[in-house]
């Protein structure tokens, strides 16, 4: 009897911890979906607003799919030269930014992490600093001035050479491996930067290459430096510069509202014609600016593992 009534209470308790268990999990996924739907919705919204007529976008109402598809937005797009020298010129800085910054960040990091280095502490502290207090925008903009970089292509990658944030993470990283791989190479006659090149850079490729993720996704995304240093230079104009423009020109044009929703309603009642509007046209370069780092960022998010250096020395 005893038995029998032990094996009755704990089929009972596996039951509501069964149930219990069951009820946490739906409410966690329902959280998630909800997460994920208001996540991922203005994300599909501005793709069926690009692929959608731009006169038919004008009525609103366009929720997941377009009414009226078409492609014109896009070659629209992909035909204004403007569009086209702006996408070359943040596809060049993006790379060239992301090579050279990353380089100078993480040797600078290998420099400063070595115990041999005597100042390391105090240039640290110096750098460290320089990420919290800023001197502000005017100084900034008289010291780009001073360096002659205004109106340059050079102003997008000299200023970007070093990141504070992004050394701190790679010489972290550098500080936890083996000393061992150093004065290895030292033994064999390796100078300095060859020890960076052949040893230390290899093993320091998952915080390079997240660091190489964060410079990328700023240099693509920036759009404030070629307002500030090169706004009366077309032909420096960025991508994500051209994007606000069209949101700044849209936003200027709600005056005209009106007339252009009644020129959507005549479309509508009789015209065929597909037209490309401000907010099509919008939609189209959002969706253009951001699929890159979309395509991209699968790819480097394999190497965000850390441990790459067990097994290699043994103490």
């Amino acid at each position: 009897m005893i038995d029998e009534k032990k094996r009755s209470e704990y089929a009972a308790a596996k039951r509501r911890t069964y149930v219990s268990n069951l009820i946490f999990d739906i409410i966690i996924y329902i959280v998630l979906a909800f997460v994920v739907i208001t996540t991922v919705y203005p994300f599909w919204n501005t793709i069926a607003i690009s692929l959608n007529d731009g006169l038919d976008s004008l009525k609103g109402g366009i929720k997941f799919f377009p009414r009226k598809f078409t492609w014109k937005n896009y070659q629209d797009l992909f035909v204004t030269p403007r569009i086209f020298n702006a996408g070359i010129i943040s596809v060049t800085r993006t790379v060239l930014q992301t090579i050279l910054s990353v380089f100078c960040t993480s040797m600078l990091a290998y420099a400063l992490s070595r115990k041999e280095f005597v100042i390391r502490k105090s240039l640290t502290t110096v750098l460290v600093i320089s990420m919290y207090v800023n001197a502000g925008l005017i100084p900034g903009y008289m010291l780009i001035k001073n360096l002659h970089l205004l109106g340059k292509y050079s102003v997008y990658i000299i200023p970007c050479l070093v990141d504070i944030f992004n050394f701190i993470l790679v010489r972290t990283y550098i500080n936890g491996l083996p000393d061992s791989f150093v004065e290895s190479a030292r033994i064999d006659g390796a100078n300095e930067f060859k020890i960076y090149m052949s040893i230390i850079m290899p093993l320091a490729i998952p915080s390079i290459a997240m660091i190489s993720l964060f410079t990328a996704v700023n240099a693509w995304t920036s759009w404030f430096d070629t307002y500030m240093y090169c706004s009366d230079k077309p032909r420096l104009h960025s991508l994500q510069y051209v994007l606000m423009s069209f949101l700044q020109q849209s936003q200027n044009q709600s005056s005209s509202a009106a007339d252009a929703n009644s020129m959507a309603v005549a479309a509508g009642a009789g015209s065929t014609a597909s037209k490309s509007t401000p907010i099509s046209i919008r939609s189209s370069i959002t969706m253009v600016a951001t699929l890159p780092i979309l395509v991209v960022y699968p790819f480097v998010q394999k190497y965000f593992v850390v441990g790459m250096t067990i097994g290699g020395v043994k103490e």
